[in-house]
């Protein structure tokens, strides 16, 4: 009776027999809307995404949830979160955190049937997420050249001349942080890239210039941000860059492949050098307690450290409410914090050692998934798509070593994205 009832309402309705459709519309709304909205509506852009898979799932005929092994890596890792919830001292503010996190997991798995379902979604979102990169550099230049004033402290200008104190931009994201904005452009600009590629391969010639200008506008604006953990997620992703397009012209472009990767460290080097202000940012990451920056994200990992000791089988509770009051209890004195500042030192803090285990593992499998598939598969122009959003992962989980924006809901929504294109590979 049930199947009778599903088969009538999907015949007669247009909107079910376009929800794949409206999905897409709800994730390029939730995309465009974590430019300048707050975490709030962007949450019920992405629960929008989850409602309407939900009613695919009852409605459309042969409609059936596909979970790859990383995906059960996932749901184990959010039964742990739901435990320590559970076991949270306090429940109220972890409940918080604990919806966020249901939410996210939501959206990923409800993104990874769309795009298993119909690929061409997944191509249709990269654009998406293209196009806002590119609204946000063209903001990036315009704060750049404008000089625009910090809103805080965002640099340890101490021990800097006037010449080498640096302009950082910080986009349109709420709320306005250059360090947000690095990280958005991290995980968002190797959407960029691979779409370049990928129209190289479709042969529209056009458009790949089009964006490949596009792509050189982000990197630029992410050198605009002054982020120094930018600056290392940058670094690995273009190493990551480098390895996988080795599948492609070491055996028979060997000697131009070296020409160029050599020419593009020796520009990099010259700009780097012709640039007091970026010179002295990068320089600073060495400075280790010699920065204030450096050494205030030392002494919260001290107090981290020490609250996951204490916490370390089932963690504090999910959320950053939660870590900021338990945090009060290890911090040292005038060294407050909101996080860890670090994404696997939060999670362990937050959930404990197995829930780290099991997130871990699941970034781990979906960099084994997409190095295996881009090594063994034929079809190149999608090959091109899934190394994109493998290099985007690189770029996080560098990121996510010195800094936890990776958290913000404009971070997160298109890194499940990308994770969903790595899940739907097959």
């Amino acid at each position: 009776m049930f199947n009778s009832l599903r088969d009538f309402l999907y015949k007669n309705s247009f909107l079910l027999q376009n929800i794949d459709f409206l999905i897409f519309l709800a994730l390029a709304g939730t995309l465009l809307a974590s430019l300048t909205m707050s975490s709030g509506i962007i949450g019920l852009g992405a629960l929008a995404v989850a409602g309407l898979t939900f009613v695919k799932l009852l409605t459309y005929p042969g409609a059936r949830v596909r979970l790859g092994a990383e995906e059960w890596c996932l749901i184990i890792y959010f039964l742990i979160v739901f435990i320590s919830l559970c076991g949270s001292t306090l429940f109220g503010l972890s409940l918080k955190g604990f919806l966020k996190t249901v939410t996210y997991i939501l959206f990923y798995f409800s993104v990874a049937q769309l795009f298993k379902s119909n690929f061409k979604y997944g191509i249709a979102t990269l654009f998406v997420i293209a196009a806002g990169i590119f609204f946000e550099s063209g903001i990036a230049f315009l704060q750049n050249f404008t000089h625009v004033q910090a809103i805080a402290g965002w640099q340890d200008v101490s021990n800097l001349n006037p010449e080498q104190v640096m302009t950082r931009v910080y986009g349109t994201l709420q709320p306005y942080n250059p360090n947000l904005f690095g990280g958005y452009l991290v995980v968002g600009l190797p959407a960029c890239l691979g779409l370049t590629l990928w129209l190289l391969v479709k042969k529209y010639y056009k458009l790949a210039i089009l964006f490949f200008v596009g792509t050189g506008a982000g990197v630029l604006s992410l050198v605009f941000t002054g982020c120094r953990g930018a600056y290392i997620a940058f670094f690995m992703m273009t190493l990551a860059v480098l390895a996988i397009s080795l599948k492609f012209f070491w055996a028979n472009y060997k000697k131009i492949y070296l020409a160029v990767v050599g020419a593009g460290f020796v520009l990099s080097t010259a700009l780097i050098l012709a640039s007091t202000s970026l010179r002295a940012r990068i320089l600073s990451i060495f400075a280790m307690r010699q920065d204030s920056s450096n050494s205030f994200r030392f002494n919260v990992y001290q107090s981290s450290l020490q609250m996951f000791k204490d916490n370390w089988l089932l963690g504090i509770g999910v959320g950053n409410k939660n870590f900021r009051e338990i945090y009060g209890l290890y911090m040292k004195t005038g060294f407050d914090a909101l996080s860890a500042y670090n994404i696997y030192l939060e999670t362990a803090v937050e959930s404990g050692i197995f829930a780290l285990i099991a997130f871990v593992a699941y970034l781990g499998m979906q960099c084994f998934n997409s190095v295996k598939y881009i090594l063994t598969s034929t079809d190149v122009a999608k090959v091109v798509l899934i190394s994109a959003a493998f290099v985007s992962l690189i770029g996080v989980m560098a990121h996510g070593m010195v800094d936890t924006v990776f958290f913000r809901p404009q971070i997160q929504i298109i890194f499940w994205v990308m994770m969903a294109l790595i899940a739907s590979r097959d």
